[in-house]
């Protein structure tokens, strides 16, 4: 059974849970269900305890009403004596046994909220079952601890924890978790699985669940059944306390297996760590050997200083020591830091476990390792020092005979050929230039000679070396060098009289050259003078006037005056190379060649200069004809002059006339009109002069005449002064035109018109028909309008809509003839329209046809849109807009 005897130990901190515990109020009604679920929990909870001392209760609130019980529940499951009852019958002695027994409690730090001896004694159900809670609470429920947590959050994590393998079992509380019977089933089959077969149990079945569970834990597990399955499942929230109460008795009943287990892990525990102890011991002992015995065998390989005969067979060993190095050290490198790390871990773990240190056997310390381990590095390092002294030592000497054999194979390749170069003679057929290359040659070959002796010097050197630290090959060594010797005494010889060859060669062909010279010096200006003659005498020339060709004549005569002095200069040129070939034949000399000085042959001067001579006569003959052909042009240009300055004289006169019939029209508008186009019949009966200068300008054209020194006037400049010309009478008719239209459309007078007139060509100070915006401003202040820049801005928007700064008489005479006089507006047309619409804000085709003449009509049907106001019929037409669009803007 449980022993409580413990928690007479636990601190005051307690009372404050049980305070918070203790829900119970005076005032408040128990539910029934839960008061019924309480009786029978809190009796056989206390039967539990009381059958120890041989007795029980019936009645929980009958029972206790002496104390007499209530002292020996709180003896038997504290294990600790209370005072001595009183045994009499009266209220007074119940109501101090049932104070003594509230003290006791209340001595292990249990508040009792709301319960007095009185209500005990007097048998209040209600106080009764409370008092109970705060019992169990206190010595069933406080000391449960998990993880931490203590009393009722411990006692919840605990049956988490144990249930939460199980399936259809997630225990979040005292009531609900535990209707359905597995929670319990759960909780012994965790610890007893074989009092329970839970796959055999189902959700849907809660009553044989619990009676299940509860009839086991009564018969093998020694807690009484303290509730009924009816209680619980015919419950929506079974009572909390009495489930808490319930499960209590689990985990209690379970604890002894708990610490058993708890006992058992300390004992693997211990004898694990103990086992993983000796393993880490068997195994440092183990890698220390085979450590010690790989540096043991390694030691005596690094010591072997047996010598090589070659640099191969050093660098084998050197590649073994590097294998050495990189493949079989690292892994021991390791081995050694693995024990070494094994065995302090081993030292710290036996230390942190309690055990005695680790020694390991004689010789296979950390120390003893770390010894053997020095005296291998030792060893390495003298190998490696010793492997390297050897290697350069070899090196050395086949580095001395490969630079031999390198030096000598130079050589003898800069050799090779020399000889034949030196004995041939080649400078007798050549040229001085030649000579002199070849000269310059030789000196250089003699440089370079002097140059190869440092590298004869040398391999005589490296031999003698080679000699002293005797070199196994030193025979061959010695004979290629005598022979590199010998050869180097030949090549001496050979080339001083080769040098002294060259130098007589050069003497002779100097006197040569020096003709060779002049001639070349002589004969590239002369000829240069001919190809510069020929080019101007076949040089196409183009002229525009007399001037130009006469003087090309007078440049031609000066040439030919030139020609028999060059003709003087070529004779001596030629004197020049006979006298060269006379030097060569006397003297036995073979010209290997041409002139080197320069390409001009004597043969090319002749025929050049032949060419020239049958040139010059051609040219007269061109130059001739050209002179006859400008004076026929300078013919066709005073002709064109003369027609042209009439013409243009004509043109200016008329447009000055034009110019001033605009500005000063007298009478009607009419007479005006017919003036007009009187003076229009008179200038245009001027056109044959006008056809009779357009041909004589085709002849200057067909003559490709570009200028004309006898007039400033050009065809063009004269056809466009006639068009303006033109131009200017129609737009003046069409004025007066325009005029006469507006005077009747708007009503205007004559004297209104002439009015208008005046006052424009008063401001129109150019007299050009138009007027700058500035004068316009003065022009419409005069007529008495006050202008801010806002509304001169919209006039100039009206006179000058394109934004040209420049307005017509025209459009002045619209915009006075538009603010003086009444016009349509686009509200009196819209108005106009609804008339014939009966007052509708549209009209149909229909009515449109029958209201207007047929033109009209379909114009206005195939511009306006359709109507889609709410009041519209089908072929309704929009009037509003189409009135709108007739004026836009211009009407704003």
């Amino acid at each position: 059974m449980v022993d409580y005897h413990a928690a007479n130990n636990q601190s005051s901190a307690a009372g404050v849970y049980m305070e918070q515990e203790n829900d119970w109020d005076r005032d408040l009604l128990l539910d029934p269900a839960w008061e019924k679920q309480q009786r029978k929990t809190f009796t056989a909870w206390c039967n539990s305890h009381l059958r120890k001392a041989g007795t029980q209760i019936e009645n929980i609130e009958e029972d206790f009403r002496d104390g007499l019980k209530l002292m020996l529940l709180l003896e038997v499951i504290s294990g600790e004596r209370l005072p001595k009852p009183e045994r009499g019958k009266m209220r007074v002695h119940k109501i101090n046994n049932v104070n003594k027994a509230l003290d006791f409690i209340a001595s292990k730090g249990v508040k009792l909220v709301s319960i007095g001896a009185e209500e005990i004694v007097d048998g209040n159900a209600k106080m009764t079952l409370g008092m109970i809670w705060t019992i169990i609470l206190r010595f069933a429920i406080q000391d449960i601890s998990v993880e931490e947590t203590s009393a009722k959050e411990g006692l919840l994590l605990w049956c988490q924890r144990k249930t939460a393998p199980y399936k259809n079992v997630n225990v979040q509380n005292f009531h609900i978790s535990w209707k359905d019977g597995l929670a319990f089933n759960a909780l012994i089959h965790r610890h007893r699985p074989d009092l329970i077969d839970y796959d055999s149990l189902r959700k849907d079945d809660p009553v044989t669940n619990l009676n299940n569970a509860f009839e086991v834990a009564e018969k093998h597990l020694d807690i009484p059944k303290m509730l009924d399955a009816e209680d619980i499942v015919n419950t929506a929230r079974p009572d909390e306390k009495a489930i808490m109460t319930y499960v209590s008795s689990f985990y209690h009943a379970f604890s002894g297996a708990q610490k058993a287990e708890t006992a058992a892990n300390r004992i693997c525990k211990v004898l694990a760590v103990n086992q993983e102890n000796e393993l880490m011991m068997e195994d440092y002992e183990k890698l220390a050997s085979e450590l010690l015995e790989w540096i043991r065998r390694t030691i005596p390989w690094l010591e072997n200083r047996t010598q090589e005969k070659t640099v191969n067979d050093m660098q084998a060993k050197q590649e073994d020591f590097r294998d050495y190095r990189c493949v079989h050290k690292p892994p021991k490198v390791q081995e050694k830091c693995q024990l070494e790390i094994s065995f302090n871990t081993l030292q710290t773990k036996l230390r942190l476990s309690n055990r005695p240190a680790f020694m390991p056997s004689e010789g296979r310390m950390v120390s003893d390792i770390n010894g053997a381990w020095h005296t291998l590095e030792g060893a390495e390092k003298g190998y490696e020092e010793w492997i390297l002294s050897e290697i350069r030592r070899l090196e050395r000497l086949e580095h001395l005979a490969e630079k031999f054999h390198q030096k000598a194979a130079i050589h003898e390749s800069w050799t090779d050929g020399k000889e034949a170069m030196l004995t041939q003679k080649d400078y007798e057929t050549s040229t001085l230039s030649e000579v002199k290359a070849l000269l310059r040659k030789h000196e250089a070959f003699e440089s370079d000679l002097a140059a190869h002796q440092d590298r004869v010097e040398q391999i005589a050197a490296i031999a003698q070396e080679l000699n002293e630290l005797d070199y196994y090959d030193s025979a061959t060594v010695n004979a290629r060098c005598q022979k590199i010797c010998d050869q180097w005494d030949v090549l001496g010889a050979l080339t001083q009289s080769r040098k002294e060859s060259l130098e007589r060669t050069e003497k002779q062909l100097e006197s040569i050259d020096e003709l060779y010279l002049e001639y070349a010096k002589r004969a590239a200006p002369f000829n240069n003078w001919m190809e510069g003659a020929m080019e101007d005498l076949q040089d196409m020339f183009i002229v525009h006037n007399i001037e130009e060709i006469q003087g090309l004549i007078t440049a031609h005569e000066q040439f030919k005056s030139t020609l028999p002095e060059a003709n003087k200069e070529r004779e001596a040129i030629q004197a020049i190379q006979a006298e060269v070939q006379k030097i060569a034949q006397s003297n036995g000399i073979k010209l290997s060649g041409a002139n080197p000085y320069t390409t001009i042959t004597p043969e090319s001067i002749d025929s050049k200069w032949e060419k020239a001579m049958a040139m010059v006569p051609l040219r007269d003959t061109a130059l001739q004809d050209e002179l006859n052909k400008q004076n026929n042009n300078d013919t066709l240009r005073a002709k064109f002059a003369t027609q042209a300055n009439a013409v243009g004289a004509y043109i200016q006169a008329k447009m000055e006339e034009i110019g001033r019939i605009s500005i000063e029209m007298n009478g009607t508008l009419e007479d005006q009109l017919t003036n007009l186009k009187e003076y229009q019949k008179t200038i245009m009966s001027y056109m044959p002069e006008i056809n009779k200068l357009e041909g004589s300008h085709q002849l200057i054209q067909e003559a490709l005449i570009f200028d004309n020194q006898y007039t400033s006037y050009t065809m063009e400049h004269l056809r466009v002064g006639w068009e303006q010309l033109l131009t200017t009478i129609a737009r003046t008719i069409n004025e007066v035109e325009n005029q006469i239209l507006t005077r009747d459309a708007k009503g205007i007078s004559q004297e209104q018109l002439y009015e208008y007139r005046a006052s424009f060509n008063h401001f129109d100070k150019k007299r050009s028909g138009q007027m700058v915006s500035d004068d316009f401003r003065a022009l419409l202040i005069s007529t008495g309008n006050s202008l801010g820049d806002t509304e001169f801005a919209r006039i100039m928007g009206i006179v000058d809509p394109n934004g040209s700064g420049a307005v017509t008489f025209q459009a002045f005479i619209d915009f006075m003839s538009r603010e003086t006089t009444d016009t349509d507006t686009a509200d009196q047309v819209i108005a106009s329209f609804k008339i014939l619409a009966a007052d509708k804000n549209y009209i149909t085709a229909e009515e449109l046809r029958r209201e207007l003449p047929p033109d009209q009509a379909e114009y206005c049907i195939a511009r306006m849109a359709p109507y889609t106001g709410p009041d519209g019929v089908p072929g309704a037409l929009d009037y509003m807009s189409f009135s709108t669009a007739l004026y836009g803007e211009s009407d704003l």
